[in-house]
């Protein structure tokens, strides 16, 4: 699957976006990827993260015993990311702030655990999520995202396999262009603001 073929199957979903929007991590951005409209469709969640396996493979990232994905983003990825790969996905929570297991989740110490993301900007929650999983005991071999939106420059401190990369500009509130200035901003995503 290359860059045209992700687009297209995020443009199909109506899940690229374009305006002023305010992201996770408080920077501003006209564009957006709505990762939960281009995975509500089973088929082509299990599309795109097949391709995804694909990559992680070719990255040489093998021996995995378990996927770990930081919530909201990642719960669904996750989850199909669990099922091409064979083994078990869990998901970390917010909770006061840090990225933690819940609902009886636990990692196996020495488990090899794949992190997935659904779209990388800065890194992180990766960054985040990575760290909880060497609190549990878990060895991060690796990270998959299905788009990485810093255009390769988001450094996580693991491989990351991507299904395409992004150089979509962002910018702090005090920084903004006029162009995007001049359009009313909207925070489609699931984590308030830092």
């Amino acid at each position: 699957m290359n860059k045209d073929d992700v687009l297209n199957e995020f443009r199909a979903a109506g899940a690229l976006l374009e305006g002023h929007f305010i992201l996770s991590s408080g920077l501003h951005s006209s564009r957006y990827l709505q990762c939960a409209r281009v995975l509500m469709e089973p088929q082509r969640a299990q599309r795109l993260c097949a391709a995804l396996a694909a990559q992680v493979k070719a990255l040489g990232i093998q021996s995995i015993d378990l996927v770990a994905s930081p919530a909201m983003g990642g719960v669904i990825v996750g989850y199909e990311m669990g099922r091409q790969l064979g083994v078990p996905a869990i998901f970390f929570e917010r909770v006061d702030g840090k990225l933690v297991l819940r609902r009886g989740f636990d990692i196996r110490r020495g488990a090899r655990v794949l992190m997935v993301e659904d779209i990388v900007t800065t890194g992180l929650s990766s960054r985040e999520c990575i760290a909880g999983i060497a609190e549990e005991g878990g060895v991060t071999v690796g990270a998959a995202c299905l788009i990485d939106r810093s255009g390769g420059k988001a450094d996580i401190g693991v491989p990351l396999a991507a299904l395409t990369r992004l150089d979509i500009p962002t910018y702090p509130a005090d920084q903004l262009p006029p162009e995007l200035a001049a359009v009313p901003a909207v925070k489609p995503g699931s984590r308030g603001l830092k």
